[in-house]
């Protein structure tokens, strides 16, 4: 039987609580468990020891007969020293969104319309001057 050892949420809305549970993998994230070795309060400060506790016997166990551990799970067990958790790399999650790329286009456009604006009457203001000049010299 494949397990995972998985989160299962307890708690109210809005006030999340979880049990670190073994379960099987096809049973529902808060249906049928094998075994709960542990609890996590996101609602706890960062700090706190209580934030997340873990039955660190019970992990090794089911880690050894070969329970596969959830991404969020697996940072706990890290933090714990029962694993060691490669660091992820997905260059796209900086990357900005389509609609981002859109306005960004937009604000180039609408500065290089305000350069050429700001640019043309610059250049026609002394051509208009010499003329002027050139008559006042005339007479």
């Amino acid at each position: 039987m494949a397990t995972k050892i998985r989160l299962a949420r307890a708690g109210s809305k809005k006030r999340p609580y979880y049990h670190v549970v073994i379960a099987d993998v096809r049973a529902p994230r808060d249906g049928r468990v094998i075994e709960r070795i542990g609890s996590y309060n996101p609602m706890l400060e960062k700090g706190d020891e209580k934030r997340v506790v873990l039955d660190i016997e019970r992990a090794t166990y089911w880690l050894q007969s070969g329970a596969q551990p959830t991404d969020r799970v697996e940072r706990f067990l890290d933090a714990a020293g029962l694993l060691k958790r490669t660091a992820k790399n997905n260059p796209n999650k900086a990357k900005p969104g389509a609609k981002a790329l859109e306005r960004l286009e937009e604000k180039k456009a609408a500065e290089e319309a305000a350069k050429e604006a700001a640019a043309a009457p610059a250049e026609e203001a002394p051509a208009e001057e010499a003329p002027a000049a050139e008559e006042a010299t005339a007479e």
